[in-house]
């Protein structure tokens, strides 16, 4: 989303243990997803005078929170769980310079999940296995994860798991892209 979007960036893997602060947490997606983000781009720019994004994202089912598959079978198990029923999917977006965090934004998209059939789901993950693994809520919205569902509320930006309107703003409002 970023490289469309023209901002200029490197990747670099945080130093942060997600698990303490997911066993932390309590229910609220949002706030989750934002802690996580936080944390992420907090422990880059601790070592680095350079800005940082940090995002993730946070996906619960009639209160229950998921996490990306363990494997395909786990995969095929949360899709039954999902089937019929709203998905609430929390993105968080944060930027962080010299270790602390100056901006962060979080928000949640509504996804009505579709009675899926046992033969779809086969065939779904037999289709995008492995690259839907990496996925909370195993499913890609920009491939065929989009078959999943019958309706979505919320910003497209969030589905696919970084607020990036919100994040150019706080960008073009620190003077870090051209405004």
């Amino acid at each position: 989303m970023l490289e469309q979007a023209g901002v200029e960036f490197a990747v670099r893997p945080p130093e942060f243990d997600e698990d303490s602060v997911k066993r932390e947490s309590g229910g609220d997606g949002e706030k989750l997803a934002r802690r996580l983000a936080e944390g992420k781009a907090e422990s880059i720019a601790a070592a680095d005078k350079d800005w940082v994004i940090g995002s993730d994202s946070t996906v619960s089912v009639d209160g229950a929170r998921y996490s990306k598959p363990r494997d395909h079978e786990e995969a095929a198990k949360h899709l039954r769980t999902f089937s019929g029923r709203t998905m609430l999917l929390s993105s968080a977006v944060a930027l962080a310079n010299q270790g602390r965090v100056d901006w962060a934004h979080a928000e949640t998209a509504r996804l009505h999940v579709r009675d899926l059939s046992e033969s779809f789901i086969q065939s779904y993950l037999d289709q995008e296995w492995p690259e839907v693994g990496y996925c909370v809520g195993v499913f890609r919205m920009e491939g065929r994860g989009v078959n999943l569902f019958d309706r979505v509320e919320g910003s497209h930006f969030t589905i696919l798991g970084m607020p990036l309107l919100e994040l150019l703003a706080a960008l073009r409002s620190r003077g870090l892209v051209a405004v």
